[in-house]
């Protein structure tokens, strides 16, 4: 393909991740604003490998399957099964690279609107009630769909479990100060409680789904519609699997105040609802609310993450730097509503 480009600018990114080279800004002579993807499949790692968290894959069905972007772009029923649903894909052309194909790069739109992170509750309402319909058919299964992702994606966590017990990590002035004093008793009850709660996401129906879904991948139009980015893992999921990692994620990064929580998730549970129902689903709407709140098993790793990390000098959120004593208030508070989240997931299966 050939793009004459003239200016680039980096955009942020996981470096651990060993599927992405780089993703940048790129200007063309012809004054187009493109955003440039570079994919690499493991063998053009250059070195050993990337951590065990975000080693890539061959298999197209692996949560992590390196040229899988690349295929959902190139997916022409993946982009019908979006129209009319208040979702859309961002216009895109896939280049291979290399004889034989050793990455890809993907040269996409450069998207206009609102970005996820200075999203509004109508504009939250708008993407969830577009997951719904989009989601309403049920699974949409290709080559490229994942498969086990909430197992295989929480179970390649590496942090140090055993912070969990440690009197010595609990009464560090940070966590001690900013955090709800119930949060380390019910923390252990999620974590004990992970492969219960991994089997409830397994048994609950299935659907096309995403699965990173959060306000960095999503940007909304002047015209409605909220685009997606970043389709990396997509495949099967449960029903309300996606708004289970939108509404957290939103208030860990600092994105949504935590003492909002609650009005968040109530807002996006009813909007993907009724989104669910306009597009013709028919289920019961306790397995939605039940496949939101089990995907809470998803961040049994986050707090001993955040105990490992309380006594570094600086602290960021997505990138930023931020004040400490309010990252960890927040992420205290969301915590603790993921502690809700669990029990009454656990009360809801053990009732059916």
């Amino acid at each position: 393909m050939d793009h004459d480009v003239v200016a680039r600018e980096e955009l942020r990114h996981n470096p651990l991740n060993e599927v992405t080279a780089s993703v940048e800004r790129v200007v063309l002579a012809d004054g187009r604003s493109l955003v440039r993807k570079e994919l690499r499949a493991p063998s053009s790692w250059p070195s050993a490998g990337a951590p065990g968290a975000w080693a890539a894959s061959t298999d197209p069905r692996h949560w992590n399957s390196w040229r899988r972007e690349a295929d959902v772009h190139r997916d022409a029923a993946l982009r019908r099964s979006l129209r009319g649903t208040g979702l859309d894909l961002p216009g895109c052309e896939v280049e291979d690279v290399g004889t034989p194909v050793t990455g890809a790069v993907l040269w996409m739109e450069d998207v206009d609107g609102v970005p996820g992170e200075r999203f509004d509750l109508d504009d939250h309402a708008a993407l969830a009630a577009g997951l719904g319909r989009w989601q309403a058919p049920g699974p949409l299964d290709a080559p490229w769909t994942s498969s086990g992702f909430l197992r295989e994606y929480s179970g390649s966590k590496r942090v140090a479990w055993e912070l969990l017990d440690d009197e010595v990590a609990w009464a560090q002035p940070l966590v001690r100060d900013t955090w709800p004093p119930s949060l380390r008793s019910g923390w252990a009850r999620l974590v004990a409680a992970r492969e219960r709660l991994l089997r409830v996401v397994e048994q609950l129906p299935r659907t096309r789904s995403h699965l990173d879904v959060w306000v960095a991948n999503e940007v909304r139009r002047p015209t409605g519609e909220v685009v997606l980015l970043d389709w990396a893992f997509a495949g099967d999921g449960a029903v309300g699997e996606d708004l289970g990692n939108h509404v957290p994620d939103a208030v860990f990064d600092l994105f949504w105040p935590a003492e909002r929580f609650e009005e968040l998730e109530t807002t996006c549970v009813e909007s993907y609802l009724a989104g669910l129902a306009e597009g013709g689903w028919r289920g019961d709407p306790d397995l939605v609310r039940l496949g939101v709140l089990a995907s809470c098993v998803k961040y049994a790793w986050l707090l001993p993450l955040l105990l490992q990390r309380a006594g570094a000098a600086e602290h960021a959120a997505y990138h930023r730097p931020a004040d400490a004593q309010h990252l960890y208030a927040q992420r205290g508070l969301a915590l603790s509503h993921l502690v809700r989240w669990c029990d009454e997931a656990l009360a809801t299966a053990e009732r059916r």
